[in-house]
């Protein structure tokens, strides 16, 4: 897991370095710098595979035609070395760094279909001396990030945004789409990033670019015929639905079996120490104990609990870490503790970023970072095998929907809404959850109830201006039937790698460890479709088949309880420890300023929070990190 970085354009040696030192935290063993004419690129190491200088990074190929700056890891290089050794390109090898097999593949079989090849994540410039190109490329599910665009006409990218920042002179403003759609999710969506003018390559997607491109700003319209796919989760889903049906599902079972052991083995490859993040639940409790029946010594386990019993896994992970038999340790996450993060989220996430799992998320990572320097995670399970309680929450909402016409439906959620002003139906559970079935009801399509969900109650009422603008993103394409499928493709294209992986890279790089997620291997992905809606979710109850493979290691009494998700008592703590905090950046200018929001009812909606008439937890946390990030980073508003 590494930083990277490059820049166009002549005098860009002190630029370079200086974002280079933003990204430090990504890569803490090792820097490299190379320049070429007009280019210089960077790069942040810390060393996974190959610990020795071999796999030192910018790295030139053997041929000298190309050089490679990398951020990731390919598990399955060992594999590809193998093909190389047997194929008339054998290389020299120099070392024995994932890296060196990458840019050698590159260079014997070219870009798309070494990509094809590799399994993986990462994200990663390759600059050919020969025609003078720049590629950016990108892993199949997103896990890592790169960000480009021109700040002030210089082409630039980065790791992370806060390394565009260095670019001398540029003062970046808000992005109001991207702002606006946030406010909706919590989470920026999509290829533009929060920031005007600057994109996020989307995954499984090559960009390349020569140097007429890269001397002149494209707008994303222009860069179109310079971008392409390797790997498409559209097809992933066409292919799996239509398929021939010559496997049972009992088959298919067995061959995700298979996959799952694969991908967790490959992902335990590592020249330093490994553990695994444990909360208790079915995803990591499955990936935990096939990593144990992988390892002869016990697995290091780490796991974050709450004071609060209502959002608190740590017991049920300490009895699942017994029971398989991990060296596990625990930390529990107080308000206090959170007071000590909040004034550096800003610059952590990149971009306002409003998942409170952030914070617990953070701090597992910090404890995992004190024994071993990878951790695998299960993240992904619930967004590929139904795992969210709000699909059968939406399912059932959904069903009742389509019996109504669209006057209909609009009727009821009026009357609904209206049931709000009833004397004795302030009470924060009964006022707050019709408010919120009443916004839902209006929807036209089961991928606008999806977002409805995922999004805070109280939106609508504290859009400024700009609330008309909305990102176009993650809907699921019209030959996926199932209203099951379209939510989970929705959330594989969208909820996961703009809100859970953009969570975990930024959490875990703050703190110089790298995770891995087996969920994530693209054969596991692609498999997912293959299960019929029933073999996933039925009775209420989702991750069917994950729970079957879960049941060979572990005691169903361990795992059987509602989800309980990994976030804090926001709530709470707003009305609480972080009551003052919120209080003063809810009454600075910086709120008065932005464009999307209406001060003055996020103010109304602060008191009735603050007061326990609702719980608006969601939405005020967005508006606060919104707040902080524009603050903290000194990011101007665009009109």
């Amino acid at each position: 897991m590494c930083g990277i970085a490059g820049i166009y354009g002549g005098g860009t040696d002190d630029i370079l370095i200086r974002m280079l030192t933003k990204l430090q935290h990504r890569g803490p063993d090792d820097a490299g710098v190379w320049r070429e004419g007009d280019l210089a690129l960077g790069h942040r190491r810390l060393s996974i595979v190959d610990l020795s200088p071999a796999g030192h990074q910018p790295m030139v190929s053997a041929s000298g035609k190309t050089v490679l700056i990398y951020n990731g890891e390919i598990y399955n290089f060992e594999a590809l070395r193998a093909e190389l050794d047997r194929s008339a390109h054998r290389p020299q090898w120099r070392g024995h760094s994932d890296t060196e097999v990458l840019l050698a593949c590159i260079e014997a079989w070219g870009i798309q279909r070494t990509l094809e090849l590799c399994n993986g994540m990462y994200a990663f410039a390759l600059w050919d001396r020969s025609d003078h190109t720049l590629t950016l490329a990108r892993d199949r599910m997103g896990e890592k990030p790169l960000y480009f665009g021109w700040p002030l006409g210089r082409f630039a990218f980065a790791s992370e945004l806060k390394a565009l920042f260095e670019i001398d002179g540029w003062s970046p403003r808000m992005n109001d789409v991207a702002i606006s759609s946030f406010l909706q999710t919590g989470y920026v969506r999509g290829h533009q990033s929060a920031l005007d003018g600057i994109y996020r390559l989307p995954p499984a997607c090559i960009l390349t670019l020569d140097a007429s491109k890269l001397g002149r700003k494209l707008s994303w319209n222009e860069l179109a015929p310079s971008l392409r796919p390797y790997w498409s989760l559209q097809e992933a889903a066409s292919v799996g639905l239509n398929g021939d049906g010559s496997e049972t599902q009992d088959q298919l079972l067995i061959t995700l079996d298979e996959l799952l052991h694969d991908a967790v083995k490959k992902r335990m490859v590592a020249d330093v120490p490994i553990g695994a993040f444990l909360s208790g639940g079915i995803d990591s409790s499955l990936v935990t104990a096939m990593m144990q029946q992988h390892s002869s010594q016990a697995i290091r386990t780490f796991s974050i609990g709450f004071n609060e019993s209502d959002h608190d896994e740590a017991p049920h992970a300490r009895a699942v870490a017994r029971h398989i038999g991990t060296d596990h340790t625990e930390l529990y996450l107080s308000a206090s503790d959170a007071l000590k993060l909040v004034p550096s989220l800003a610059n952590t996430f990149d971009e306002p970023f409003a998942d409170s799992s952030q914070m617990p998320t953070l701090l597992v990572s910090k404890l995992a970072r004190e024994s071993v320097t990878v951790a695998l995670s299960g993240d992904g399970g619930d967004e590929l095998f139904a795992g969210y309680g709000r699909y059968v929450s939406i399912l059932q909402l959904w069903t009742l929907l389509a019996k109504l016409s669209p006057t209909m439906r609009n009727a009821c959620a009026t009357s609904i809404s209206s049931a709000t002003c009833i004397p004795g139906m302030t009470t924060l559970s009964a006022a707050h959850k019709l408010k919120r079935f009443a916004e839902r009801i209006r929807v036209a399509q089961v991928d606008d109830l999806r977002l409805s969900f995922i999004g805070g109650a109280g939106v609508s009422r504290i859009q400024g201006r700009h609330a008309s603008k909305r990102l176009d993103h993650g809907a699921a394409p019209s030959f996926i039937q199932s209203p099951l499928r379209r939510l989970l493709f929705s959330d594989q294209a969208d909820y996961l790698p703009d809100d859970i992986l953009h969570k975990v890279d930024r959490a875990s790089m703050t703190y110089s460890l790298e995770t891995r997620i087996p969920f994530l291997d693209h054969r596991v992905v692609e498999l997912s479709w293959r299960l019929s809606d029933s073999t996933l979710l039925t009775n209420k109850v989702g991750k069917l088949p994950l729970r079957k493979l879960l049941d060979r290691y572990v005691p169903f009494s361990l795992i059987d309880r509602p989800k309980q998700g990994f976030a804090p008592p926001i709530a709470d703590w707003l009305r609480g420890p972080l009551r003052e905090w919120a209080e003063t950046l809810l009454a600075t200018d910086s709120l008065r300023e932005i464009p999307q929001i209406n001060g003055a009812e996020v103010r109304k909606l602060w008191l009735e929070h603050a007061r326990s008439r609702i719980d608006a937890s969601q939405v005020l946390w967005s508006i606060l990190m919104l707040c902080n990030w524009r603050s903290s980073m000194k990011i101007g508003c665009s009109s």
